[in-house]
């Protein structure tokens, strides 16, 4: 006796033999960099950041206008100024966007939608730099406004700005929050990384300018010096090169490490 072996039967609308779902697809990097952008935003934390630089930036813009010189109220004086506070709160968000997998307890699930840890990593930087992208162009349109009103006032109301100094004043925000992001994938823990990120740059610039001898050193490493030159209307070569080897030793290195470890560190 013959039998008819029939074929295996398949939900409504999905061809035999296909999986049925998503399962085995490979997430795209756009794609896990849409959800690294997302989650910046969906925590409490990482929201009241993004208002607390919008709002930061309106102040700086007020404070120029109101107790700068008239000759320094010019667009880049107002876009350098208005920057600063990016630069202090956009490494926080690089901070937490590192560890927020192990914070809030959801590292086995993005490990396990997307078991390439490496590839988790280049979206959490790029989504970064994405950031900082943003507070730059946010921070220049309202700078725009700002140079606006100041004309009114009475300052200078220059325009001057050259595309050097646009993209070193975007350079400094890139560098600071991916040495945030350096410092939250070393550690893997947010309060610890968010001061230790303040305190230990902050105290080498401290002993560097105190000790004699750590002066020469101080003014290879000591990011908070080096970055300076960046704000300023040209940078010597000498001054890139200590900002290179700054960046090295205060990013690089501790971004490697930290990629390392995220690499290597078991889920559970």
């Amino acid at each position: 006796m013959t039998t008819v072996q029939n074929p295996p039967t398949s939900a409504p609308g999905v061809a035999p033999g296909s999986s049925g779902g998503r399962t085995g697809e490979r997430v795209s990097l756009i794609r896990l960099v849409q959800v690294e952008l997302r989650k910046l935003a969906d925590t409490r934390s990482g929201l009241w950041l993004l208002i607390a630089m919008g709002l930061a930036a309106a102040a700086t813009a007020v404070i120029m206008i109101a107790a700068a010189p008239d000759a320094e109220q010019t667009y880049r004086g107002l876009l350098a100024f208005g920057l600063a506070p990016a630069s202090v709160l956009l490494p926080v968000l690089g901070i937490l966007s590192m560890t927020s997998e192990w914070s809030q307890r959801t590292a086995l699930g993005t490990f396990t939608l997307t078991p390439a840890r490496g590839r988790v990593i280049v979206a959490k930087l790029v989504a970064a730099v994405l950031i900082a992208v943003a507070a730059t162009a946010a921070a220049a349109a309202l700078s725009a406004v700002a140079n606006l009103v100041a004309i009114g006032t009475g300052g200078d109301g220059s325009w001057e700005i050259t595309a050097d100094q646009l993209g070193r004043l975007l350079l400094n925000q890139v560098m600071f929050v991916l040495m945030g992001s350096a410092f939250g994938a070393l550690l893997l823990n947010s309060p610890v990384a968010i001061v230790l990120y303040f305190a230990i740059p902050t105290a080498w610039s401290v002993i560097g300018g105190m000790v004699k001898w750590l002066q020469r050193a101080a003014e290879w490493l000591d990011v908070n010096v080096t970055s300076l030159a960046l704000s300023e209307p040209t940078m010597s070569a000498g001054q890139w090169g200590r900002l290179g080897v700054a960046c090295a030793f205060w990013v690089a290195m501790p971004l490697a490490l930290g990629t390392v470890r995220v690499l290597r560190r078991e889920v559970s």
